[in-house]
């Protein structure tokens, strides 16, 4: 087998290097470790056939061709050994400290196994410091040591440099993804998952299972560990057996992040279960499942890609003692829609997915993503009924969620799903906190109570979807949820069968209502019927976040996308004045093309306007690219990358990088946004002094040159046949009269999707259809800054210099 000879010289209970095992790759990875043991050296690994070829480089690598530095072919490596970094215990073998000094992809020069058999295997790298052509050569004669002894030699390319220019090892001695060390903190705040409708594709992301049991962190300090519930109370007298598995550790200090659960014979976490273990009725044994190292022995792990934090893991719980009571939260990578289909066929309750290379993060984020297999939901008891018959206990709970108001809002009543047990234990409770009121919110349609209560136990419920007016539909009662408090329980909306806001308190379905001044009819309407998003809801939306959007649209000529049936009905565009719009709804007139007289275009100036464009049903928001006081100066460039389907989002954002690159050549910063679809839009601020001549042909002069450079990744032509495994870059967006979707402008498609400004290192991490009018106005709330900030500020011109460049000199 591959890797016995590995696994032969290494005790997996002592050393914490990876044993290996099945890992899913898109194959090509590259790197470089440098290792400090009895004789310093530079571990060169190549992915070849599922594991990693591995050359002992004493010397390390040179980028000067005529250096030829020795190489011995040493055992393959596990895939999982690429992500490694950290100290060998003494006696063991290899010894001492190992430190990722690269990594990247590398490419065959021809046949890679046919260079590899015949000892010359040439190749190209694409590392954080190594790049361009290189070559392992196999040594023959005495020299050659019966094949162990090869040659790296670096290619003369335009990557090679002569020694005499510095060496790269002394200049970049620092690991690529460098541990930060510092004291154990007391606690940790929670990494969250935001719900999402569909697991993502993609190699980018790994999926775990969704456990159902209870989120706990972990500190391990001085033989001693603590285990914290997600609301921060510490439970570890009550998850018995876990603090002493995990204190008996082989680590001084550490942080793990897991979920306490029980499971039964099929393996799959039953919370009922869990609750009677924690209630001591029913004795089970926890089981701590745990996805996440967070420090370790002195080492801040939370900037450090979830795959190498996940690595160490691994390799810390393989010298767990009780291997019963922790159990390693193992992962697959990519084919996230096949896995969640898996889940769900095995009655388990979701998936999270996970970005990969994302550090951690705080708060709830989207690089992190739950996909449940049916409908959950928290709910707060507000009362509950009499039993009727031989049931015992109670009849039904009452229950609600908080609105963004802070109310408690009733969302139906559970009668199903629990034990007789259950029911006694549950109605002594309830009793304990009766109160003489209701606690829902004035106006509530809530059916009379035998007993109200205060609000402060939160339950779980099963349930099929939510009805028009807000209620659970066909809900079952799971569990207690003791780890959460009551204030903070809302309604979820992430699914596919998101269910309708449902009216506001006192008001019946579908009558009028006034928001920010303005009268909207049919507020109930759907125009995303398949999430629940209505015309209400969208107004609500654009009144959330009036002061991000108002800066991009407000005094600008509008086109707008209007559908009374909602997006996937009957649509049309209109961006002149028309009778019946309300008062809300400006025009400014813009001259008409070869001297025509002045045409009345659309426009807004605050968010009465907003919401006055909601009142007629429109769906999406497109603005000019001039103001309208200066209508024949625009004020920006939008370079509209329009990729074919079959291209997958990683392949647009190093587009949009390519074309922001070009830019910054020219002088020129640029921010970027999600148009809402697969696409992105990479905008450049312009001070108002040129006319819309110049700035279409500087459009066209970018969008053809960047064609031109990287003819494999962009076309400048419109022509469908053209776009096969490209980016078409549509300049024609800034051509006068023309329009862009306007950023933060929902959009016409499935989901509700927004067209969202971002920073440029969000990129990556970013998933375009979690961004919707349901996320967007809590990811703005929680933004340190605005990443398109430097818009409103912005002095830049065409100057000499991009038109001498782009042979432009000639336009005004």
């Amino acid at each position: 087998m591959p890797l016995d000879e590995y696994r032969r010289k290494r005790d997996f209970k002592k050393t914490p290097e990876p044993g290996g095992g099945t890992v899913a790759s898109a194959g090509g990875f590259y790197c470089i470790q440098h290792h400090h043991a009895r004789r310093e050296h530079y571990d060169f690994r190549l992915e070849l056939d599922g594991v990693l070829k591995s050359w002992a480089v004493p010397k390390g690598p040179s980028l000067d061709p005529h250096e030829k530095r020795l190489a011995v072919h040493v055992e393959d490596h596990p895939l999982e050994y690429g992500s490694f970094e950290g100290a060998i215990p003494a006696g063991e073998y290899g010894a001492g400290d190992v430190l990722l000094w690269d990594v990247g992809r590398w490419e065959p020069i021809g046949d890679a196994h046919a260079g590899y058999r015949a000892g010359k295997l040439k190749f190209t790298l694409r590392g954080e410091k190594l790049r361009g052509g290189w070559m392992l050569a196999r040594m023959g004669g005495r020299a050659g040591e019966g094949g162990k002894n090869w040659l790296l030699l670096k290619e003369r390319d335009a990557e090679a440099k002569p020694a005499t220019d510095g060496d790269v090892l002394r200049e970049r001695p620092e690991s690529v993804h460098g541990l930060h060390r510092g004291p154990l903190p007391e606690r940790v705040a929670l990494q969250l998952a935001t719900p999402a409708a569909a697991a993502p594709e993609g190699d980018g992301w790994l999926h775990e299972i969704k456990y159902d049991g209870y989120r706990a962190l972990c500190r391990i300090a001085g033989g001693t560990a603590r285990l914290f519930t997600r609301s921060g109370q510490d439970w570890t007298a009550r998850f018995h057996g876990v603090g002493d598995a995990a204190a008996a550790l082989p680590v001084d200090g550490a942080f793990l992040d897991g979920e306490i659960v029980v499971l039964g014979e099929d393996g799959r976490s039953r919370f009922e279960a869990l609750q009677e273990a924690l209630a001591g009725n029913e004795p089970a044994p926890l089981t701590y499942v745990v996805f996440d190292l967070l420090f370790e022995d002195g080492v801040d792990l939370r900037e450090q890609p979830l795959e190498r934090r996940k690595a160490r893991l691994a390799a810390l719980l393989r010298r767990a003692t009780d291997a019963g009571v922790l159990r390693y939260g193992d992962h697959v990578v990519g084919r996230g829609p096949a896995f969640l289909r898996e889940a769900c066929a095995h009655g388990l309750e979701g998936i999270v997915a996970k970005r990969r290379d994302a550090p951690w993060r705080a708060g709830r984020t989207t690089d992190w993503l739950k996909v449940r297999c049916g409908q959950r939901q928290e709910v707060v008891v507000g009362g509950f009924t009499d039993p009727g018959g031989a049931r015992g206990g109670l009849g039904a709970l009452l229950v609600g969620v908080h609105d963004g108001g802070g109310r408690l809002v009733y969302a139906g009543r559970v009668g199903t799903g629990f034990s007789m047990a259950g029911l006694d234990r549950l109605r002594a409770q309830l009793g304990a906190i009766e109160r003489a009121t209701s606690p829902f919110a004035p106006f509530d349609d809530v059916p009379p109570a035998t007993y109200w209560v205060e609000p402060t136990l939160v339950a779980e419920v099963g349930f099929t979807n939510w009805t028009r007016d807000g209620r659970l539909r066909h809900p079952v009662f799971v569990g207690l949820r003791e780890d959460k408090p009551a204030s903070e329980v809302v309604r979820e909306a992430a699914s596919a069968a998101a269910p309708a806001a449902p009216p506001p308190r006192g008001r019946r379905p579908d009558e009028p209502t006034t928001v920010a001044g303005v009268r909207l009819t049919h507020p109930d309407r759907a125009l995303w019927p398949e999430v629940g998003v209505t015309k209400l809801e969208l107004a609500h939306y654009y009144v959330a976040v009036a002061d991000w959007i108002l800066p991009h649209v407000a005094g600008r000529p509008l086109s707008l996308v209007r559908g009374p049936r909602g997006w996937n009905g009957t649509t049309f565009f209109q961006k002149h004045r028309a009778d019946g719009l309300p008062d809300a709804i400006r025009t400014v007139d813009v001259a008409g093309e070869e001297d025509a007289g002045p045409v009345a275009h659309v426009m807004i100036e605050d968010t009465a306007g907003l919401v006055g464009l909601v009142q007629v049903d429109t769906l999406e928001l497109h603005v000019w690219g001039a103001r309208a006081d200066r209508v024949e100066r625009p004020d920006r460039v939008v370079f509209d990358l329009d990729p074919d389907e079959a291209l997958p989002w990683a392949a647009v954002v190093a587009a949009a990088r390519a074309v922001r690159l070009r830019l910054e050549t020219l002088g020129l910063d640029s921010v970027v946004k999600t148009t809402g679809g697969k696409g992105l839009h990479v905008v450049v601020p312009l001070e108002r002094r040129h006319g819309w001549g110049l700035v279409k042909a500087f459009a066209r002069a970018v969008a053809v040159d960047v064609a031109k450079r990287l003819p494999d990744h962009f076309t400048a032509n419109a022509a469908k046949a053209d776009r096969r495994g490209r980016v078409y870059l549509d300049w024609l967006r800034n051509t006068r009269g023309a329009t862009a979707v306007a950023a933060f402008s929902a959009r016409a498609r499935a989901g509700a999707p927004v067209s969202m400004p971002l920073g440029w290192d969000e990129l990556d991490a970013v998933v375009p259809a979690s961004l919707t009018v349901r996320t967007v106005p809590p990811r703005l709330a929680a933004l340190a800054a605005d990443p398109w900030a430097s818009v409103a500020t912005s002095r830049q011109r065409l100057g000499a210099t991009v038109r001498r460049v782009l042979h432009l000199s000639d336009l005004d």
